[in-house]
């Protein structure tokens, strides 16, 4: 047997919350069996690389993160995950240094399969090189259970995978399959270990949350209730739940709860109802308006993020416009823009009338811009206010970040004596006076409340 206590590993994400959250879970397994993070400036023996597929952009940041993890990492195992694994695994592992591309199926086998390559002789692994092990995607039945915290303050655990919205431009279910979940016991379970490990805040993430229990016949809302009982967790947070699936009973469930936050994160992707329906998306904006609404009746001082996609097939300038003007009228606080990819496979290509790459630019900017000016004026409600703040490490000792519970950024300057700075303590929650704007407008400059 192989000492794997001697290898050192390296590991690149790309894209989503989720996909940090599986990555880290895998470098926690490697890690279990001794493998070390590899330091800046050696070489590794290990690459895991966990991939996005959700543009073409994202395509061409994969094979850059391949080629040059190839190269910086000479002799190493080289192991890629993830959907753009999944979508196009005889072009991934057709590319030089790449060993073995494992689909959704099969990512939470990557640590039998680095043992098993490491074992080989190098005239075996050279044989073996180029592998790759996917299925069809009815076949993409397993779930792969992560919660895990990495270098960062909070905890993502992730509760649910898969989706069966096939909207018309996304490659999500081709890329990670139906819908299925953790059972709730399991879940809280990881909730506790992590407590135990001293996390204060956990973020729900999944590819399609609030369809959580397809798998084992409970509701997100059941979950939910059960994660609130943990002890030690101070703060919850729901990554992105689609609006038709933000029910009542768990909008009121967040409203009372103990550890749930005024915060939310809503897909949107076109404030034009006949762009929607080009979608197939389960809502009109009509819908959408009520669902933010309540949310604020509920919770009023709720941060509401939201996710648009601009430059869709069937876009026109005209149905952009009706976009932007239904955007601009909701109470919300952020918006994510992306400017859509063609994605081949996708429903969306049949679609007549195509945006121009300019015009999606330009489309994605305005966006930007109100974006901007929602979350400033959102962020200069808060002036003056006292509001709890989980305190997170900063690169400079003597400055702190952190969220507040409704998921403001806030700069804390600490004091500069080695007593005063002792006694504030990373992963700590605290009450905090906010103030004006840090020096880019990124944050408010808060004052820990003794």
């Amino acid at each position: 047997m192989i000492n794997l206590k001697e290898k050192t590993a390296i590991y690149y994400t790309l894209g989503c919350k989720l996909n940090f959250a599986e990555t880290s879970t895998i470098g926690e397994e490697l890690k279990a069996h001794g493998v070390k993070t590899v330091r800046k400036g050696e070489i590794a023996d290990i690459c895991v690389i966990n991939t996005c597929s959700v543009t073409e952009v994202a395509d061409s940041k994969c094979r850059q993160a391949i080629n040059r993890l190839v190269r910086n990492h000479p002799g190493a195992i080289v192991v890629v995950t993830g959907c753009y694994a999944q979508l196009k695994p005889e072009q991934v592992s057709a590319m030089e240094g790449v060993d073995l591309v494992l689909g959704s199926n099969e990512k939470g086998q990557i640590v039998d399969a680095i043992i098993e390559r490491m074992q080989m002789m190098p005239e075996e692994r050279l044989l073996a090189a180029h592998e790759h092990r996917t299925v069809r995607t009815a076949d993409i039945l397993n779930f792969m259970p992560s919660c895990s915290c990495g270098d960062r303050t909070r905890y993502f655990l992730k509760v649910q995978d898969g989706c069966d919205y096939y909207c018309t431009y996304c490659t999500i279910p081709f890329a990670r399959g139906r819908s299925r979940n953790g059972s709730i016991s399991l879940l809280v379970s990881q909730a506790n270990e992590a407590a135990k490990a001293g996390a204060k805040e956990i973020v729900i993430t999944g590819v399609n949350i609030g369809d959580f229990g397809k798998t084992t016949g409970e509701s997100f809302l059941d979950l939910l209730k059960e994660l609130d009982k943990v002890e030690g967790i101070e703060r919850y947070r729901i990554s992105s739940i689609e609006p038709n699936l933000l029910t009542e009973e768990v909008l009121q469930f967040c409203a009372q709860s103990r550890a749930f936050m005024p915060h939310f994160h809503i897909p949107l992707q076109s404030g034009s109802d006949e762009v929607l329906r080009l979608m197939r998306r389960k809502y009109d904006t009509a819908f959408f308006r009520q669902k933010i609404e309540r949310v604020l009746q509920l919770m009023p001082d709720a941060f509401i993020g939201v996710d648009t996609i601009v430059g869709t097939r069937g876009e026109t300038e005209e149905l952009f416009a009706d976009a932007y003007n239904f955007m601009a009228s909701l109470p919300v606080a952020q918006y994510h823009v992306f400017p859509y990819s063609e994605r081949p496979g996708t429903k969306a290509l049949q679609i007549p009338h195509s945006v121009r790459p300019q015009d999606k630019k330009d489309r994605c900017q305005k966006i930007l811009d109100l974006s901007e000016d929602i979350t400033h004026r959102f962020y200069e409600r808060y002036m003056g206010a006292t509001r709890k703040v989980l305190l997170e490490h900063s690169k400079n000792k003597f400055v702190m970040h952190g969220f507040t519970d409704n998921y403001i950024r806030v700069e804390i300057n600490l004091p500069r004596d080695n007593e005063s700075l002792s006694q504030i303590k990373d992963n700590t929650i605290v009450d905090v006076c906010l103030g004006d704007w840090n020096a880019d407008k990124t944050a408010l400059m808060g004052e820990i409340v003794q």
